[in-house]
């Protein structure tokens, strides 16, 4: 026999209209950044002869920025309509990719790069509270996991998309209209979604630490900081290393591919584990496992290293990030799922922030290798303060 709870699961459709379009908007952002993302360091060396540490300086204030703009992004998406927030958001988003096309200095192009950070910042955070809110209460642990898929199939495809194109036409200008492209088609998909209304914020105070910040959420922050620095460093620097060091020339789009089909094995696995409640065992599972992929990548220096740490890091990534997304929607009230979503992001950006410079300076002055085992030694203080007191800490304080 069913249980109460089964039935009603059954009963309630997951794939509903309104999730399915918020679905396809968050693959096509991830799928027009990462089509850029992985060759935005060839692409500064190419043409503007930037080295290691002027590429993470550029690089890094893209998520710099996004960081900052995440707190108000909750903000605005508890307290305003959240269509009318996710559309300015990701409509600037979309138009901000013509600002490459036209950058013709370092300088220009830093500018726009940096500037670019903020909507995708805000857009990531309205889209996917958008996302929570259209899941019926039973499906949201579940809808969560998979609404990560969107993410993870992007960012599977779009590298190796960019990589081929790259070397087929040596035109970096073809993969920016395609990156303006795709995401103008998320921009229309989003302008379609009917969302019921809803009571906005009233009576809480205009200036309170906990409208931009999930306090209740600090612990989880900061271990999420270390997994992001971790994955900051890898992300940004594999391709130009794996083309430097290990003669790959278009690995990286390999490496992408392998990490990603980790990512949603591991997610199409842990979404039905995270349904029946089994949140805080889904992020230990993954951090667990990430850590050792990021050791793999450190220590073996050879093809077998950089595509074996990319399926692993991608099996513990897809188990982790649900799992804590999970935990901080659990430790808010329903009012504060903006606030809650914009600090997981916030976290998420501070660590890729400081990878992506921190990453630059270690590998200008020390190499690579050293750059990479830095990624590790933070990953392991991460993996640390969740077993020593965020899983414990998270089983105490949570409100559902």
């Amino acid at each position: 026999m069913e249980s109460e709870k089964e039935i009603t699961e059954r009963l309630e459709p997951l794939w509903n209209a309104n999730y399915l379009k918020v679905w396809i908007a968050n693959f096509m952002i991830f799928f027009s950044f990462m089509l850029l993302t992985p060759l935005l360091p060839l692409y500064l060396k190419d043409t503007f002869s930037a080295d290691k540490q002027m590429i993470g300086i550029v690089l890094s204030g893209y998520t710099l920025l996004a960081l900052l703009v995440r707190p108000f992004s909750g903000f605005l998406v508890d307290s305003f309509p959240r269509k009318m927030v996710l559309l300015v958001c990701y409509g600037l988003f979309s138009v901000l990719f013509g600002g490459y096309l036209l950058a013709g200095s370092l300088l220009l192009f830093a500018i726009v790069r940096t500037l670019h950070g903020a909507p995708f910042g805000a857009a990531t955070v309205s889209n996917s509270t958008v996302a929570i809110d259209v899941l019926h209460p039973s499906r949201r642990a579940e809808g969560i996991g998979y609404y990560g898929l969107s993410n993870n199939i992007a960012s599977a495809i779009a590298p190796a998309l960019a990589i081929y194109i790259l070397q087929l036409t040596q035109n970096y200008d073809l993969l920016f209209w395609l990156a303006f492209l795709t995401s103008a088609i998320g921009f229309v998909i989003n302008a379609t979604l009917q969302l019921n209304k809803r009571e906005l914020i009233k009576d809480k105070p205009k200036i309170s630490l906990d409208r931009f910040f999930l306090l209740k959420g600090w612990s989880e922050a900061l271990t999420m900081i270390c997994f992001a620095f971790s994955y900051g460093v890898l992300a940004t620097y594999v391709a130009i290393y794996g083309k430097e060091e290990l003669g790959i020339s278009g690995g990286s789009a390999l490496f992408f591919m392998l990490l990603s089909i980790g990512l949603i094995l591991s997610r199409l696995v842990g979404s039905r584990s995270l349904s029946k409640g089994r949140i805080t065992h889904n992020a230990a599972v993954g951090v667990s496992i990430s850590v050792f992929g990021y050791l793999l990548f450190a220590m073996m220096h050879n093809p077998v290293g950089y595509y074996g740490a990319a399926l692993i890091i991608g099996l513990g990534n897809g188990h982790m990030w649900p799992a804590y997304q999970t935990m901080f929607i659990n430790l808010a009230p329903h009012s504060q799922r903006g606030t809650a979503n914009s600090t997981i992001l916030i976290s998420w950006d501070v660590g890729m922030g400081l990878g992506i410079l921190v990453g630059g300076v270690i590998s200008e002055h020390l190499g690579y290798h050293s750059a990479f085992w830095a990624s590790w030694l933070v990953n392991v203080l991460g993996v640390a303060g969740f077993f020593g007191y965020v899983r414990k800490s998270f089983e105490r304080n949570k409100l559902r």
